[in-house]
């Protein structure tokens, strides 16, 4: 699971910056009416920005989800690590000696 979020974390990331790259700056109205106009476009002459920003941040939405549950599900992984339930227990048996010291009293069995 973890590793499928990351994948499409990674992909998403990718995507946004390409988005981004895309589309055009606030400066660019002025350049596109002296001849590079859009209105030959596949999206129109401004459906384009529209299409493009609404994709970009539909991606980013979904960028932040899988940020925010890569966070939790790491945050969970180190809990578990860390905690005691993972401490394996093992119960010793108390060492019986038959030797004691000289200076232990005599005991009789």
């Amino acid at each position: 699971m973890y590793s499928f979020i990351l994948v499409v974390h990674i992909i998403l990331a990718i995507l946004i910056i390409a988005l981004v790259l895309v589309q055009q700056g606030k400066g660019a109205e002025a350049g596109a009416s002296f001849g590079g106009g859009g209105a030959a476009t596949v999206f129109g002459a401004s459906g384009a920005g529209n299409f493009l920003t609404r994709l970009t941040a539909v991606f980013t939405a979904i960028f932040f989800v899988t940020s925010l549950t890569l966070a939790v599900l790491a945050k969970k992984h180190t809990t578990d690590s860390y905690s005691l339930k993972t401490v394996q227990t093992s119960t010793s048996v108390p060492a019986s000696s038959a030797e004691t010291s000289p200076n232990a009293p005599k005991t009789t069995e």
